[in-house]
């Protein structure tokens, strides 16, 4: 079981920044794609960004250019570097593995960002 946990959340004024950070249980080579996702009060869960064992990433069209996600595998810990925020952005924000083998989802509990206008 790999468990994982975000921290970095807050209030942030428009145009601020925040890092998040996941810290991952235990090394598991077979999670592969770790990434954000996010979702506001009355809307769906969406996706933020994702990055790969191997650095690959992908980001929603949203926050491209303003967001940047990166990976340090030696201390299992994925990172979001969320630049010039907006009041859009708010949202909880879970931190997402995807394990290969298993082919399951494991989440994290969430972080609240709120930025104010």
């Amino acid at each position: 079981q790999v468990q994982l946990v975000e921290s970095g959340g807050g209030l942030v004024h428009a145009g601020g920044s925040l890092t998040l950070s996941c810290a991952a249980s235990r090394t598991s080579f077979s999670i592969n794609r770790m990434g954000w996702y996010r979702q506001a009060p009355g809307k769906q869960r969406e996706l933020v960004a994702t990055i790969t064992r191997g650095g690959t990433t992908n980001y929603a069209g949203s926050v491209e250019g303003r967001f940047t996600i990166s990976r340090d595998n030696t201390k299992n810990t994925v990172y979001l570097l969320m630049n010039s925020l907006k009041p859009e952005d708010t949202a909880v924000y879970y931190c997402n593995g995807y394990h290969d083998v298993l082919q399951r989802d494991y989440w994290g509990q969430g972080t609240q960002v709120t930025v104010s206008s």
